[in-house]
């Protein structure tokens, strides 16, 4: 496999749990605006997203292969404790 398909496969493996958490992270933002003002959302969004990548190689690892709709359960779930325990757990 030449290096630039190599690249490619590893970027696409990892690109659902970045997505998510950018995303997760920016609606955690506007949502709990207030409780988060300290908190900025490039953080948010490095925990939600290595959160999922984590869960993500774990899937990979247990179910010898990608793109398991439990593996995405757990995804989301790992995102949102990943977003409380950086976030919300000291506003509550």
């Amino acid at each position: 496999m030449p290096l630039s398909d190599a690249f490619w496969h590893v970027a696409n493996f990892f690109a659902p749990a970045v997505l998510v958490g950018l995303f997760a992270a920016l609606a955690t933002k506007v949502v709990w605006r207030r409780e988060l003002a300290g908190v900025s959302w490039r953080r948010l969004w490095a925990a939600a997203s290595l959160a999922c990548a984590a869960v993500s190689v774990g899937g990979l690892l247990a179910f010898e292969h990608d793109g398991k709709m439990i593996t995405y359960v757990a995804m989301v779930l790992a995102c949102a404790a990943a977003l409380w325990w950086v976030g919300l757990r000291r506003a509550g």
